[in-house]
């Protein structure tokens, strides 16, 4: 079997796609006719923006979602024992990272199929390179519980790791929550906690900084709808 699943990065925002996705990409997705994916129109509108040379109306997409069953895991993979490459996107950055792909991909390793990730831009790697703090040892979270009183519980449970472990922490947050848990973070954590705020990574309007809790009081950035990624550490 030839035929491989490959793991497509897509950017983190409208940034152009020459500043943060390889050249070579577009050998690939020329190659590959058949995509697993979030959002049908936003892939197509990808596809198309990356340079595609295939006819976006020739390809077949499979819409994988929370809507999606196991059995229709197994059905995307099929083109693949038709010597067909697969290839995954991502709503946003890297397949497979803190993405549904995931699922498809250990399906793949079960059926012995190649998985080959591509190059391309992850938030939670650039948030944490960026960052300044430490990059030996860190955890993604994902998103933290939605009621207040049970998120600041946690976010005492995971500052207190980040200083028993010497871990930084990292979470996210829906965009429109996004002042709503930095509200949370500045009341709970301590003083001297470190807290990282990287917003819009790879966009124009990146923004990336690191403070003390005590420091980030003085002045509270608005990130309302704004792509976030959350890094503490308690020293």
């Amino acid at each position: 079997m030839t035929a491989k699943l490959y793991l497509i990065p897509t950017t983190l925002g409208e940034s152009p796609i020459e500043n943060v996705i390889p050249s070579y990409l577009i050998d690939i997705i020329n190659q590959t006719n058949h995509y697993i994916v979030e959002n049908v129109k936003t892939a197509r509108r990808y596809l198309i923006k990356a340079g595609i040379k295939t006819r976006i109306d020739d390809l077949t997409f499979y819409t994988l979602n929370k809507h999606s069953s196991p059995e229709e895991y197994e059905s995307f993979l099929k083109p693949i024992f038709e010597d067909n490459h697969v290839g995954i996107i991502s709503e946003a950055g890297t397949p497979g990272v803190a993405d549904p792909g995931a699922e498809i991909v250990k399906i793949a390793h079960q059926r012995n199929i190649d998985v080959v990730p591509l190059v391309g831009p992850s938030s939670i790697l650039l948030s944490v390179m960026a960052s300044g703090l430490n990059g030996q040892n860190f955890a993604f979270l994902g998103y933290l519980p939605i009621q207040k009183a049970e998120r600041i519980k946690t976010l005492k449970e995971i500052e207190k790791r980040s200083l028993n472990e010497n871990q930084t922490q990292l979470f996210i947050e829906t965009p429109y929550r996004n002042n709503h848990l930095l509200e949370d973070i500045i009341t709970t954590c301590h003083p001297e906690t470190m807290l990282c705020i990287a917003t819009d990574i790879t966009l124009e309007s990146e923004f990336i900084k690191t403070k003390t809790i005590k420091e980030w009081k003085s002045k509270v950035p608005d990130l309302n709808k704004k792509p976030t990624v959350f890094l503490i550490k308690k020293n």
